[in-house]
């Protein structure tokens, strides 16, 4: 029986380690959460994440949170999938993707999703999701520089690595209801990492178990 158990929400960030884990061939079981529902503020779920939130890692009796440290936990405890890079240099720039996706970008979008945890009141609500949505793109206008410098690489170069899959949850999130950008014309080598995501067979997995059609750009 696999000791990895994967608490996830369709489409949430938690499909950054959901494609990580299967990338990895790891044998683990995905628990779905109904954060629709609110079930990631049940009793049960807070026994497992006290922060109500997903993803969640349950490694035997331990629990990982929090995507980075899940992400580098996959990698290390598989490392013949090389989804971490070898070098000091490439070590750095992936926890630096790693880093500006967890704790630069995904906080500016929640502004833009869930403007009720900063503000009371409708003018203050649409004045955080506004300012949110400005500073959203500019966010994803400096990856898609980041991209454009290197046409057809991944994130890290050459070689694919955990900070691929992360990158792929931000693209999705652009072309959803909440930002609706049009990500194929105003981030073409965003884009074309996504149709290179979309076309390996994990993540084609992983969006088949979660539920979700995510259309080529």
């Amino acid at each position: 029986m696999a000791d990895l158990k994967l608490f996830y929400a369709p489409g949430a960030c938690s499909l950054a380690s959901h494609i990580a884990l299967e990338e990895a061939g790891a044998e683990f079981e995905a628990v779905r959460i109904d954060t629709a529902a609110g079930e990631q503020r049940s009793a049960a779920y807070l026994r497992i994440n006290p922060k109500g939130r997903v993803p969640a890692l349950a490694v035997g009796e331990t629990v990982i949170t929090e995507n980075p440290a899940i992400l580098r936990y996959v990698s290390q405890r598989f490392p013949e999938s090389v989804l971490w890079p070898s070098t000091l240099l490439e070590d750095a720039r992936c926890a630096e993707w790693l880093a500006f996706l967890g704790s630069g970008v995904h906080p500016v979008y929640a502004h833009v999703r869930r403007p009720e945890r900063y503000a009371t009141g409708d003018a203050a609500k649409a004045d955080v999701v506004e300012t949110a949505r400005r500073s959203t793109r500019e966010l994803f206008e400096m990856i898609e520089a980041r991209l454009a410098e290197r046409p057809g690489a991944w994130a890290l170069g050459e070689r694919y690595s955990v900070a691929d899959p992360y990158l792929f949850v931000f693209w999705q999130w652009g072309a959803g209801a909440a930002l609706g950008y049009d990500m194929a014309s105003d981030f073409p080598a965003w884009s074309d990492h996504a149709r290179r995501m979309l076309a390996r067979p994990a993540v084609a997995r992983v969006l088949a178990r979660e539920g979700l059609t995510i259309p080529t750009p």
